[in-house]
């Protein structure tokens, strides 16, 4: 199905991922054109985290009611209407309203296209496919800065990293309306069950896990989907055992992007040097996608997301007593490789372990609390490393970072074998 459904499937997001990797970069570019300072500009690029983590419950109500395809084209219709307001923007105002809109958009276009996967993808390859999911918005990410700078380059103007990225949202909102629509044509061909089919085989005792266990939502009704706050207080255990955890992942995939730089601007190190040590850990960080989804379909998925979080809080607690070290350099190398390779093995964990604990027929609302969770991990990262480098320093900010890892990865330990079914061996 992967293969053949692939550009369906898979493009919407490299069409996003290279859309926002074009234009988040330049963000602060256009907002001190219009007259921010450096604070100002920093906060127009928080109001997206700020809008993907707000927009998360909503896009799982939307979701659940009026499906993946079409939650995607109208959140793609509106992005289109976010880049036009950042292209016309007269005033910072205009700009950060705009940004906050693409910021609701890009939630609601990532949990439909996760919740699509979740329901339709067998057991046995999902962690492959989600993590090929991850991998091809991890490339969009890293392309679209190439993109971005080559345009801008040619043209002298931001103006032409907004116009790429109201193309790539009209080829995707194209793609998603025209495009073939796997769930309708494999259920049209007899080779995948509907949804009302399975809601009735499951019957009113609940619905089934993954892999045919008993999921979170066992013992209550899959009929009708269920209302986004009800549903986070039904799997409210699940949330808190696994939520934290997983936010603590997310927030040291974040504190990657800021603790990488600032190290190395601690350090001394020139602009170039630093751009080039963080570019070392993207291209690791895409290298490696595919493999965390293999191991997590092979070995269970407490053996990539374990592991993951071990390397990146380890290098980081690591790399927290070598700033004043006469090899500071060569130790800062080592860590940014070993946080690259280990946010590589992390590819598409998250999407992963959402999916897995999900109920079954309607995961869009509990979708939107688990994404909720993660993102908040990643937006509060940011703040945790600024207030703590403020009060002491930067070193125990990141051996901070690097203990939650390590804690998150014991919470992991714990809680996946629990609630995560074991996933069966490729015969």
């Amino acid at each position: 199905m992967l293969w053949r459904f692939a550009p369906m499937i898979y493009g919407p997001t490299l069409l996003f991922g290279l859309a926002e990797g074009a234009l988040l970069p330049l963000l602060p570019v256009i907002a001190a054109a219009l007259g921010a300072d450096v604070a100002q500009a920093a906060l127009i690029v928080s109001v997206i985290v700020v809008a993907r983590l707000i927009g998360n419950l909503p896009a799982g109500w939307l979701v659940a009611r009026i499906g993946e395809r079409r939650t995607m084209a109208i959140a793609g219709c509106l992005a289109l209407a976010g880049g036009v307001g950042i292209l016309l923007a007269p005033g910072l105002g205009v700009l950060a309203a705009a940004s906050f809109l693409i910021g609701l958009c890009a939630s609601a276009f990532g949990l439909a296209r996760h919740a699509f996967m979740t329901t339709r993808v067998p057991l046995h390859y999902r962690a492959r496919a989600l993590s090929v999911l991850g991998g091809s918005f991890r490339l969009g990410m890293f392309a679209g800065p190439f993109i971005a700078a080559a345009l801008l380059a040619w043209s002298g103007s931001t103006d032409a990293a907004v116009w790429f990225f109201l193309a790539m949202l009209v080829a995707l909102v194209v793609l998603v309306l025209v495009g073939r629509d796997p769930e309708e044509e494999l259920e049209a061909e007899g080779q995948l069950p509907s949804r009302t089919a399975l809601r009735q085989a499951q019957g009113p005792g609940g619905a089934q896990g993954p892999g045919g266990a008993q999921g979170p939502a066992a013992g209550h009704p899959a009929a009708a989907p269920a209302g986004v706050f009800r549903t986070m207080w039904r799997h409210r255990a699940v949330l808190a055992r696994m939520g934290l955890p997983a936010a603590s992942l997310s927030g040291l995939r974040q504190a990657r992007v800021y603790l990488l730089p600032l190290w190395g601007v601690s350090l001394g190190l020139d602009a170039e040097v630093i751009a080039l040590i963080v570019g070392l850990t993207g291209a690791l960080e895409f290298a490696l996608f595919y493999s965390s989804g293999q191991i997590m379909d092979r070995w269970g998925r407490l053996w990539a997301c374990a592991p993951s979080m071990v390397l990146m809080g380890g290098a980081f607690v690591s790399l927290a007593f070598t700033h004043d070290l006469e090899a500071a350099t060569a130790w800062f190398v080592a860590g940014a490789v070993v946080v690259g390779v280990g946010n590589g093995l992390s590819s598409g964990i998250l999407m992963t372990l959402g999916a897995d604990v999900a109920p079954a027929t309607d995961p869009a609302p509990f979708l939107g609390s688990w994404r909720t969770l993660t993102d908040a991990g990643a937006a509060a990262t940011p703040l945790l490393i600024a207030g703590v480098t403020a009060a002491v320093s930067l070193p125990v900010a990141t051996a901070l970072v690097g203990a939650l890892g390590l804690l998150g990865a014991v919470g992991f330990s714990v809680s996946v074998p629990r609630y995560v079914p074991h996933p069966p061996h490729d015969r």
